[in-house]
């Protein structure tokens, strides 16, 4: 179509998802494409993918999950993946609705930790300023943006600002570069290292953080999560600049993924006996990285909303309170 070509492959032009939305503006067919692809992959994926392994005797799909197939300690679900079931896109989230509870008059529950990587990075930081936002109860990327784009009180936070901000906040947790801040949002790369230093300067508890996690890492080998889970790092000294780029990178990271792991497999645990001590015929089913997900008679409903969050909230004794957000319905797709 004689197009402006933006990256090649070894067989040609790139038609990857980044290419293609750039070209969205030349060619209208772009977006049909788009569209037609994340269809496909529902369907392929999901609804084939899922009828596949639904087990003849009772008409259930059954994960496994792997306790030592991720570096940070979060379960992975294997053979099918069921944490990976679309939320994102209207299509996608319909796939939901596959998902019912096992008996009549039944009901999905679900409860996750709203925020926890950035609770687990205010209680490991010690930042005044961040502590402070989760304390007051503030949207924390709202308040991030009000620091980061220096606004007046009176003066509002536009949702780009926010979107910008969120990009910020989850990029450091995860160490990320100017380049990588400026492709994520779509800005120049000196706009982005200004945003990473105006935060290092609001946040300086993160800053000393990451500086000294890094330090840590280099003296000792590796670093630990909040219930002293280590993970060896063994080119923190590499002298090959990318190799140890990336270890300094985990070594930020690390501490804060996995101990939100630790924690909510620490709330799995109490919630277990919580369950059998209330004599509930509810039943954990599922656990999608910062959710659990339930199936309970619906008269239990009430009773789980108030017992559910406080295993949650109780699993650990942060600087912060840990938040928990539940929501039910009579699908799992009802229950969001």
């Amino acid at each position: 179509m004689g197009l402006t070509p933006i990256k090649k492959t070894k067989t040609g032009y790139s038609t990857s998802v980044d290419v293609l939305e750039k070209l969205a503006g030349e060619a209208p067919i772009v977006e049909n494409i788009l569209k037609y692809r994340q269809i496909a992959k529902i369907q392929s994926t999901y609804i084939e993918g899922l009828l596949k392994v639904v087990h003849s005797t009772d008409q259930k799909a059954h994960t496994r999950y792997q306790q030592t197939l991720t570096q940070t300690g979060r379960l992975s679900s294997v053979d099918p993946n069921l944490q990976n079931i679309p939320i994102r896109t209207e299509e996608g989230r319909r796939i939901r609705q596959a998902f019912v509870p096992s008996h009549d008059g039944w009901q999905i529950f679900s409860s996750d930790y709203s925020q926890i990587e950035l609770r687990v990075l205010a209680h490991m930081t010690h930042d005044k300023n961040l502590q402070a936002a989760f304390i007051d109860d503030e949207d924390i990327h709202a308040s991030t943006a009000r620091r980061i784009f220096r606004l007046l009180p009176d003066e509002e936070v536009s949702p780009n600002m926010r979107r910008q901000a969120k990009a910020v906040n989850f990029g450091i947790v995860y160490g990320i570069s100017d380049y990588g801040l400026s492709q994520n949002i779509g800005i120049s790369r000196k706009q982005a290292h200004d945003f990473i230093e105006t935060y290092f300067e609001e946040y300086p508890g993160v800053k000393k953080y990451m500086d000294d996690i890094v330090q840590t890492a280099k003296d000792q080998g590796y670093v630990e999560t909040i219930s002293h889970r280590r993970r060896y790092l063994p080119d923190i000294n590499a002298r090959n600049f990318a190799q140890r780029s990336f270890a300094e990178r985990t070594a930020m990271n690390t501490p804060i993924q996995g101990s939100a792991a630790d924690i909510i497999k620490i709330a799995m645990i109490n919630m277990e006996d919580a369950l059998k001590k209330a004599d509930l015929q509810a039943t954990m089913l599922l656990q999608v990285h910062d959710e659990l997900i339930f199936e309970a008679p619906a008269e239990e409903i009430p009773t789980l909303e108030k017992l559910v969050p406080k295993v949650m909230d109780s699993a650990v004794k942060l600087e912060i309170p840990l938040k928990v957000e539940s929501h039910y319905g009579n699908t799992w797709y009802d229950a969001k």
